[in-house]
């Protein structure tokens, strides 16, 4: 049986079945989790693989993760210190910040929420701190993995029973307010250097892979915008996770919050 579905007819169940959060939150299906199984699909791995993830740009990326765990430990510091000594530090929180510092760095090229954006001018964005954009994404990973009835029962799908599909919207609308900000900003920097012009971050390459007549599909700005919350995405919550529960040594521990505060 296991032989069937993984090695005989795996190309038939590769695809994830078209549900209303892929088409409302991810541009109709054009981010990495959601496209089908094919050329499109291929290509953005590949993308990924040897543009955005190479050795060499990783490595272009080292002072930025230096800095970030600096200013974490710096935090973490000010924050113990507090109260006499004697405060309670929740290490999520502290860890989410630093990640998202991180990752926004390296993906759109400087810190667009928290503090660290405020004082350098660079808070311009429509969630102006950490907490607006965590839950902003929490809001997007809850939607992802509801059991939406419109999606089971496509005739009742109109109706949007539970609200999801307007919350689905709703959140959508929120991602495309900010990715395009992003995108007007790096198109602007762009145009003003002209052909001194470099990457300096992920943003950067897909916007010239987007002028790329070689690609076997070309890239539009939704495809952009949609790589580009995958990579925030998937960078940010799901790191502090990794860290903090490597730090407690398991995920109970982890979740509570008396455990290695």
């Amino acid at each position: 049986m296991a032989r069937f579905f993984l090695k005989t007819h795996d190309v038939v169940f590769t695809d994830r079945p078209r549900t209303a959060a892929g088409k409302h939150t991810t541009y109709n299906y054009t981010d990495i989790l959601w496209s089908p199984y094919g050329a499109y699909w291929r290509q953005a791995r590949k993308m990924c693989v040897t543009e955005l993830f190479s050795e060499r740009r990783l490595a272009s990326y080292e002072h930025i993760r230096d800095e970030e765990v600096r200013a974490l430990l710096r935090d973490l510091h000010a924050a113990s210190s507090s109260g006499g000594g004697r405060a309670v530090v929740l290490l999520r929180d502290h860890l989410s910040i630093a990640t998202l510092g991180v990752i926004s760095r390296m993906v759109l090229g400087k810190k667009y929420v928290g503090e660290g954006a405020a004082a350098t001018g660079e808070g311009t964005s429509p969630a102006a701190t950490p907490e607006e954009f965590k839950l902003m994404m929490d809001e997007l990973f809850l939607l992802s993995g509801v059991l939406n009835v419109g999606d089971f029962i496509p005739w009742l799908d109109w109706l949007d029973l539970q609200g999801y599909i307007r919350r689905m919207k709703d959140v959508g609308k929120k991602l495309d307010r900010f990715l395009e900000h992003v995108l007007d900003e790096h198109d602007e920097r762009r145009r003003l250097q002209g052909d001194r012009f470099a990457a300096k971050d992920m943003v950067d390459v897909l916007l010239q892979l987007v002028d790329d007549p070689n690609l076997e599909v070309q890239l539009r700005r939704d495809n952009v915008k949609a790589l580009t919350q995958d990579l925030i995405a998937g960078g940010t919550d799901t790191s502090a996770i990794t860290v903090e529960v490597g730090h407690h040594g398991s995920p109970e521990e982890a979740g509570d919050p008396r455990q290695g505060d």
